[in-house]
């Protein structure tokens, strides 16, 4: 028995060490996670301000709209591609070394085939 004098607080040290080890691998990730939300939030935004430019609610160029609405949440407009009515943005930001990006669509509804009374 005197040779297992001990081993307890080796192994707890140890499962001590092994947890801080996996939270320390796992924050990163979560908070670029976070981020992404974020991002995505800010092309939601973007994408619905464009639209109602193209729709003529509100004056101005959809893109530049965007862009303007994407930087007042915190990210970058990527990319603006307008057809019709209809508005796709791809908003991002740079966070831990890594690029996170979203798209987002916006228009109008298409009302052809559902009257809203299904």
């Amino acid at each position: 028995m005197r040779g297992e004098r001990g081993a307890g607080s080796v192994l707890g040290v140890a499962v001590i060490a092994t947890m801080l080890c996996l939270v320390a691998l796992a924050l990163p990730l979560y908070a670029v996670l976070v981020v992404k939300q974020s991002v995505a939030g800010a092309a939601d935004a973007a994408a619905l301000a464009a639209a109602d430019v193209r729709v003529g609610i509100v004056p101005g160029e959809p893109c530049a709209v965007a862009a303007a609405v994407a930087a007042a949440n915190g990210a970058e407009l990527a990319g603006c591609a307008v057809d019709g009515l209809v508005v796709t943005v791809t908003a991002r930001r740079a966070f831990a070394g890594f690029a996170v990006g979203v798209s987002a669509t916006a228009g109008p509804p298409d009302i052809g085939t559902h009257t809203g009374v299904e």
